[in-house]
């Protein structure tokens, strides 16, 4: 029979086994984080989620079969593994047998489970993106500094191409009920460039420009027309370093969800809206004018619906 003390110590080394056995992530977990460094296009998305899915069965496919499963040509495959960081296919396919015959027997852990589906972890990811927007908004300078001076402009250019045309037009929708010229562009390209060189000759001293993944060349371009222009550029994007936000006067960093085939934007919403606030506080008297007159419209016209 062995002592209290070699029993204590078997109990404990037992305890420990367990913990770590809990604790060590599940295939889906590791995937994840193996996929959730690099900035995915919307196909390379698409095997990244079948991969994840199906880890046990795609862990074994060749490169002709995973194309198959999951609809897109060999080298898309071969673009997807360079750009999680792997040589080519047969290197990312290694790595995928290793976490799946190294946890063969596990299935997913405690951890795993508590993280629940595929879409449950998306709406994880953008609570971590706005507590960490929330931390960086704990000092409040800057924002209200961007604002007076957005709020200042007249007219506001607001710029948004591509993917992050849903986003312009929100703020522009939005900043329209407090200032009484806000541009809005859309376009790349002349188009674009027009805009930017009107709105500066028309007397505006600011730019607020959106920048969400993919990144588009055209947007770098008509940023530096603006700033060539004499107008100056605060940038919403999800960058904190790279060539826009070295292009600009101010830059705000703030995550996007990138869990699905498409990206999220929780964080940028945000963002939008404390810039909007900053606005209103900057001139109350024009704002409270302006959100009167359009209540009056409103009413009048009978814009929306009543409660």
């Amino acid at each position: 029979m062995p002592s209290p003390q070699q029993a204590r110590a078997q109990a404990s080394a037992i305890t420990s086994a367990k913990a770590g056995e809990e604790t060590e992530p599940s295939p889906t977990a590791q995937l994840r984080a193996l996929f959730d460094k690099p900035r995915l296009s919307p196909g390379q998305r698409r095997i990244a989620q079948y991969l994840i899915e199906h880890i046990a069965e795609a862990a074994f496919l060749s490169i002709t079969d995973l194309a198959d499963r999951v609809g897109v040509s060999q080298p898309s495959v071969t673009r997807f593994a360079s750009a999680v960081g792997f040589s080519g296919y047969p290197a990312l396919r290694e790595k995928l047998q290793s976490i799946t015959l190294g946890t063969r027997s596990g299935g997913a852990g405690p951890a795993e489970e508590h993280r629940g589906n595929e879409l449950q972890a998306a709406v994880d990811a953008e609570i971590e993106n706005l507590e960490n927007l929330r931390r960086d908004l704990a000092d409040t300078g800057r924002v209200i500094e961007v604002g007076r001076a957005l709020s200042a402009s007249t007219p506001l250019t607001v710029l948004g191409l591509r993917i992050s045309v849903s986003l312009a037009e929100y703020f522009a929708y939005a900043a329209r009920r407090i200032h009484p010229d806000v541009r809005l562009v859309t376009l790349g390209g002349s188009v674009a460039y027009d805009a930017l060189l009107q709105s500066r000759e028309a007397g505006g001293t600011w730019v607020l420009a959106f920048s969400m993944p993919r990144h588009a060349q055209e947007t770098l371009t008509a940023v530096r027309v603006a700033r060539s222009a004499g107008l100056k550029v605060a940038l919403i994007t999800d960058l904190a370093l790279g060539p826009l936000v070295d292009e600009v006067d101010v830059a705000f960093a703030t995550g996007t969800g990138s869990r699905l085939v498409f990206d999220s934007y929780a964080a940028p919403g945000v963002m939008c809206a404390a810039l909007l606030q900053a606005m209103t506080d900057a001139d109350p008297e024009r704002t409270q004018a302006r959100l009167e007159d359009y209540e009056q419209v409103a009413d009048e016209h009978q814009f929306f619906l009543r409660d």
